[in-house]
């Protein structure tokens, strides 16, 4: 089985970045960016804007390419490659749009995270991403 790509939008807005309250039919629920599959001929970017339409209602705007991280989950028989991209709000109010996949979205500070996190945002973490490299 071949790794997926995905991508997790982390959005900025008055010093809070969004997280959703996401459903998991195997394990805890659990806090995760916006975010989900890269289609085939989709530019990273162009993902990005899709899935947090989709998924949240909310506009966002200066896009910037961020790292990526490599999580296996064995379990699941699945191995991601997630690529985070740095946006900011625009404009909106985040909706549960997708309510199988969220229950909710809120904003919080990067200091002080929900727990518990997405495996690809706890890889990200512990990989000393600093957010304010992403002004």
């Amino acid at each position: 089985m071949r790794p997926a790509v995905a991508v997790a939008v982390i959005i900025k807005k008055a010093g809070r970045v969004l997280l959703g309250g996401r459903i998991n039919k195997t394990e805890e629920d659990y806090w995760q960016f916006p975010g989900g599959h890269l289609e085939f001929g989709e530019s990273v970017e162009v993902c990005a804007r899709r899935e947090v339409l989709e998924e949240s209602g909310l506009q966002i705007e200066n896009l910037r390419i961020g790292p990526y991280c490599n999580d296996v989950f064995l379990s699941a028989n699945k191995q991601y490659i997630t690529l985070f991209v740095i946006a900011d709000w625009k404009s909106g109010q985040p909706e549960a749009l997708e309510r199988g996949k969220c229950r909710r979205w809120d904003w919080f500070m990067w200091s002080d995270l929900p727990q518990p996190l997405f495996q690809p945002t706890v890889t990200l973490l512990q990989q000393g991403f600093d957010l304010d490299d992403f002004s």
